[in-house]
Formats: structure tokens, C-alpha cells, sequence
């Protein structure tokens, strides 16, 4: 098939009313079987920075292999989830518009 006749035939399902379209081959999606993940395609902007960890604890981090940034952001996110913060009181997370320097 040529492009041309792709571009034709795609212009023409275009054109279709949703209710004339045959989806009897596509298979029912059943939701309550726990296969979906919310957020499995969500990829949180990242912004580098430069931080000052103690040594042994990067030690610690780096002992487990590869990718010890992404366990420093996974224990951080989980710490900000929690809705703890080191004085007890619980911590919001702000908006990334109103995070200050």
C-alpha cells in the first residue's frame, strides 16, 4: 500500500461517525482484575542539583550498585509521601511554582 493510499484511507476513518465504527475486534478491558498502575508512564521532571551527603552514607547508597541517585530520590519522595519531616510536623509538598532558592 502507498502513502497515498494510507493518507486516503486514514482521511476516510477520519471522516466515520464514532457509532459506525467496528471495534468488535478489540477485547474488553476488565479494570477490577488489578493489572493497570496508576502513573506507570509518569516521568517527574528532573532538575540537577548539587547536594552534601555524608560520606558514609553515600558509601552506603553507592554499595548497593548501580542507580544511587534514583534510591536517593525514592527514600526522599517516600519522606515527603509520608507526611513526616525531621521535626514531627507534618510537611506539604509545595507546588514546583513555589519552591524558593
Amino acid at each position: 500500500m502507498t502513502q497515498k493510499e494510507k493518507n486516503t484511507q486514514i482521511e476516510a476513518l477520519r471522516r466515520l461517525p464514532d457509532d459506525q465504527i467496528d471495534t468488535s475486534d478489540i477485547p474488553e478491558v476488565d479494570l477490577t482484575k488489578g493489572e493497570w498502575v496508576r502513573g506507570k508512564f509518569y516521568r517527574p521532571i528532573k532538575k540537577a542539583i548539587s547536594v552534601r551527603l555524608d560520606a558514609d552514607v553515600l558509601a552506603w547508597l553507592q554499595s548497593q550498585g548501580r542507580g544511587y541517585q534514583s534510591r536517593i530520590n525514592t527514600i526522599l519522595r517516600q519522606q515527603m509521601l509520608s507526611g513526616a519531616s525531621s521535626n514531627g510536623a507534618p510537611i506539604s509538598p509545595r507546588a514546583p511554582g513555589d519552591l524558593k532558592r
